[in-house]
């Protein structure tokens, strides 16, 4: 996932901790402005007035937020990633994002790749 807004983010965070409860196995691989936000803390804040308006009902539903939500998938064993060069584009550390539990793993594009073998991907 490479977009940091509301929609995106609650797309892939329902979507992953949907599987999650499922029992299957998931692995969120973020990227660019995605992986940014993941590290600053503000993954799946609402970007634009729409968004906001889309949040505000979502809070009246009950319905948490996407970052929470990847919190929980992880908590069932969901898996955060990024690709190694990714993370040096963003001017990120691998080892501080390791480090501070931002992600689970930083593979070479190469692993990823080999992990979508027989698997759903889905892109958001």
């Amino acid at each position: 996932m490479s977009n940091a807004g509301y929609e995106a983010a609650w797309q892939t965070a329902s979507t992953g901790i949907t599987a999650a409860a499922m029992g299957d196995e998931v692995i969120f691989v973020f990227s660019f402005e995605a992986l940014r936000a993941l590290a600053k803390g503000s993954f799946g804040k609402p970007l634009t007035d729409r968004e906001r308006a889309e949040a505000t009902r979502g809070e009246g539903l009950g319905a948490p937020l996407p970052g929470r939500m990847i919190q929980d998938a992880r908590a069932m064993g969901a898996r955060a990633m990024a690709c190694d060069t990714t993370v040096k584009l963003c001017g990120l550390s691998a080892a501080e994002l390791k480090e501070l539990g931002v992600l689970d793993e930083v593979l070479g594009l190469p692993q990823i790749w080999r992990l979508t073998e027989d698997a759903r991907v889905l892109n958001f």
